[in-house]
C-alpha cells in the first residue's frame, strides 16, 4: 500500500503547478491544499493506477481510501473517491461505514456529492434495506453534508426513486436557511422531474419548500 502511494505522489508532485493549485486552493476558501493539477491532468495521471490489473486488493481499500483522505492536498481525496468507485460492483454491506467515513471528513461539495450519488447511490442499490436506516440516522445529525447525501443518492434512480424515502428526508429537513440542503432539494426534485413531472409538481405544490428548493425544482417545467 505504501508503494502505491508512494509512486502516486511522485506523479502528482512531478506535474505539479503551484500557480493552479493557488486557484483552487481559492476557489475552494482556503480549505484545502492542492499539488495544481486540472482535472484532465490528474485523470492521466490517475489512469494506470486505476488498472484493474493494478488495483489493490478490496481488502486494502479501506486502510488505503483512509489513508488518502488524512493527507492536505485535495487530489488525494479525489483520487481515493474514484479508486472506490473501481469496487462498486465488490461492495460488501460493511462498507456504508467507508463511505460514510468519506462524508463526514474533509468535507465540501465536490466530493460529497460524487460520494452520494455515484458510490452510496451504488451501495443503496445493492443494500435496499440500509436505506431507511442509514436515512434516518444522517437526517438527525447535525452534519449538513450527511444530511445533503442522504437527499442526493437517489439523483440518478428515475424509475427506481423511491418517492416516500425521498418526501419524507425532504420534509424532515424544511424550514432550514442551509444553502447546500435546499439547493440539494430542489436539485434531487428537478433531475426526478425528467421521469416523473406529474408527482414532483403534485410534492411541489403541497410543500412548504424553500424559494430556492422550488425554483430549482421546477426549472425543467416551465
Amino acid at each position: 500500500m505504501s508503494d502505491f502511494i508512494t509512486t502516486l505522489t511522485t506523479e502528482f508532485k512531478r506535474q505539479a503547478n503551484p500557480e493552479i493549485a493557488e486557484a483552487q486552493k481559492a476557489y475552494m476558501r482556503g480549505q484545502f491544499e492542492y499539488f495544481g493539477l486540472k482535472t484532465p491532468t490528474r485523470r492521466a495521471i490517475q489512469k494506470p493506477f486505476l488498472v484493474k490489473a493494478h488495483l489493490p486488493k478490496k481488502e486494502e481499500l479501506n486502510a488505503m481510501v483512509k489513508t488518502l483522505w488524512t493527507k492536505p492536498q485535495r487530489d488525494y481525496h479525489y483520487f481515493a473517491q474514484e479508486l472506490v468507485f473501481k469496487y462498486v460492483k465488490q461492495f460488501k454491506k460493511e462498507d456504508i461505514a467507508l463511505l460514510e467515513n468519506m462524508i463526514s471528513y474533509n468535507s465540501w461539495w465536490d466530493t460529497v456529492d460524487y460520494i452520494a450519488v455515484k458510490l452510496m447511490g451504488s451501495y443503496f442499490k445493492q443494500f435496499p434495506e440500509q436505506r431507511t436506516i442509514y436515512c434516518n440516522k444522517w437526517l438527525q445529525t447535525d452534519s449538513i453534508w450527511l444530511q445533503r447525501a442522504a437527499l442526493l443518492f437517489q439523483l440518478k434512480y428515475k424509475t427506481e426513486m423511491d418517492t416516500q424515502l425521498l418526501s419524507t428526508s425532504i420534509n424532515t429537513l424544511l424550514g432550514t436557511n442551509e444553502f447546500y440542503i435546499n439547493k440539494a432539494i430542489g436539485w434531487v426534485l428537478r433531475e426526478y422531474s425528467r421521469t416523473n413531472p406529474e408527482w414532483v409538481i403534485a410534492f411541489v405544490d403541497k410543500t412548504k419548500l424553500s424559494n430556492l428548493s422550488k425554483k430549482e425544482a421546477l426549472r425543467l417545467l416551465k
